[in-house]
């Protein structure tokens, strides 16, 4: 992308201005989520150039973050669910997938599990999210089980490869990626994440519990996933009968 905003604007890293900015996300026919993406690359882009004394300046200091619009959910459905699992030739990616699934996690969140998190008198499952905030969630008992063989302590997935000891998220979203080509599933892990979602609020119908579960920060966000399940509300329709002659 970065490429590509030089080129178009002919501006260089040390002299492109806020009108080259704003130039460049104005052109028609960019999508608004695109415009959010293109604005974020920038903006970390922006910053690394001050933060290594490039730049003294910041072109896009007066220029507001793009707000990334709301789009539904898209669960993958239960079959492909099925077949991302059997498809998962290592057993360590059917724990990736799992905690996908069945715990909510993100790929990033999935790489730093390490036993420590994990409370298995208690059944319950420490997670740092996003802004790193830390949440404790009920652990599912299928995870309980698999987790009787991973370690107690230290990192499920650790690497050598990486600062942080563990593996990154990409490698996470890399393994998941594989089972689900594998099973000619065409969907993204983090619709593993969506279907987690989905799945709640049909079981339960409790926006409160699934807002909790899902960790989201607003009830609005939640509120997306009742949009989400037609056979739900066709349920609900067909609870509703005319009323009986006279």
């Amino acid at each position: 992308m970065l490429s590509h905003f030089f080129s178009l604007t002919t501006a260089g890293p040390l002299t492109f201005t806020d009108r080259d900015v704003i130039r460049y996300l104005g052109r028609p026919g960019i999508a608004p989520s695109s415009k959010a993406s293109y604005h974020s690359i920038l903006r970390s882009f922006t910053s690394w150039l001050i933060t290594t004394g490039q730049r003294g300046d910041d072109p896009l200091r007066t220029i507001p973050a793009v707000k990334r619009p709301r789009s539904l959910p898209r669960p993958v459905t239960d079959a492909d669910l099925v077949a991302t699992l059997e498809s998962a030739t290592r057993w360590n990616t059917r724990t990736k997938i799992m905690l996908a699934a069945l715990q909510g996690l993100r790929v990033h969140e999935i790489a730093k599990v390490a036993g420590e998190d994990l409370d298995l008198d208690a059944l319950t499952l420490r997670v740092t999210g996003k802004g790193s905030k830390d949440a404790v969630l009920p652990l599912h008992e299928s995870l309980a089980e698999v987790a009787l063989a991973y370690p107690r302590q230290g990192y499920w997935y650790p690497s050598k490869l990486t600062r942080s000891g563990h593996v990154s998220g990409q490698s996470v979203s890399t393994a998941i990626r594989r089972a689900m080509d594998r099973a000619g599933v065409i969907a993204t892990p983090h619709q593993l994440r969506h279907w987690y979602g989905t799945s709640l609020l049909h079981e339960s119908g409790d926006v409160r519990a699934v807002q909790e579960l899902m960790r989201h920060e607003n009830i609005q966000s939640t509120q997306l996933y009742t949009k989400v399940d037609p056979s739900r509300q066709r349920e609900t329709l067909n609870r509703i009968t005319l009323p009986a002659a006279a």
